[in-house]
């Protein structure tokens, strides 16, 4: 697989004026295992911690197959590598297919926060900023209203979630300003023009990768950094995220 990562950023004009930006990266997919480069890795988690970010949020599939000691200590390993002063991160469905209880303990010891149908509000001077995770949409049991509930008084809500079909059950909730999640890996294997062969899911066929506003919620879609079946990719490059929260004034 290609050393090549993209870095995907853009400004999100949110904040009130008063409220000092927020850097916000973000990774999925990673896929520890026997398809994934070590080199790719690296570059990823280079990239990311290059831009010093505040947040780091982890949008699940950390692992090919099986959670084993050493693919759960990687993963351990680099998160623990990212100085953000908050991480949060939720679950997709490889995880699930394996010893979940194994990798949340690794990204707890990295400094994580597992978010499962739950929220995190932040400290000052970015309170009233929220972040909210969605367990995953096609092997959890996603509870939206569950999520939100816990939100509060949060103006602003960021939220996590390992697949794009997560975009659709939080329709109407006006204070979710983005969505970030992965699993689509752009279809992995893709034609010229980023036109990937086969993505899984309704909602990822429609939406394979980019910024989009699903069923009314502005949602960005990685690609993610890992493989799963194939240790190569054409015309869908891993990626990883930084939004800037900024003032909308």
């Amino acid at each position: 697989m290609s050393k090549r990562v993209d870095l995907i950023a853009f400004d999100l004009p949110v904040l009130p004026a008063f409220m000092p930006s927020l850097r916000v990266a973000f990774m999925s997919d990673l896929h520890i295992g026997p398809t994934t480069a070590s080199v790719t890795l690296d570059h990823a988690f280079e990239r990311v911690r290059s831009a010093a970010p505040d947040v780091l949020l982890l949008g699940g599939d950390y692992v090919f197959l099986e959670a084993t000691a050493q693919r759960t200590a990687e993963l351990e390993a680099r998160v623990a590598q990212i100085q953000a002063h908050l991480k949060i991160a939720v679950f997709g469905n490889h995880d699930l297919w394996t010893h979940h209880d194994r990798i949340e303990a690794a990204l707890v010891r990295a400094g994580c926060k597992v978010l499962i149908n739950d929220c995190v509000a932040l400290p000052p001077p970015h309170d009233g900023v929220a972040i909210v995770g969605i367990d995953d949409p096609w092997t959890g049991s996603p509870d939206v209203p569950r999520a939100l509930a816990a939100v509060a008084n949060a103006k602003v809500v960021l939220a996590l979630a390992h697949a794009p079909e997560a975009a659709p059950m939080l329709a109407g909730d006006r204070r979710v300003v983005l969505l970030l999640c992965g699993h689509t890996h752009g279809g992995h294997i893709a034609l010229p023009g980023e036109r990937p062969v086969v993505v899984p899911g309704p909602v990822g066929q429609k939406y394979p990768w980019g910024r989009h506003e699903i069923a009314g919620v502005a949602t960005f879609v990685s690609r993610g950094v890992g493989g799963i079946e194939l240790p190569m990719r054409t015309f869908a490059p891993p990626d990883v995220v930084i939004v800037t929260l900024c003032s909308s004034a």
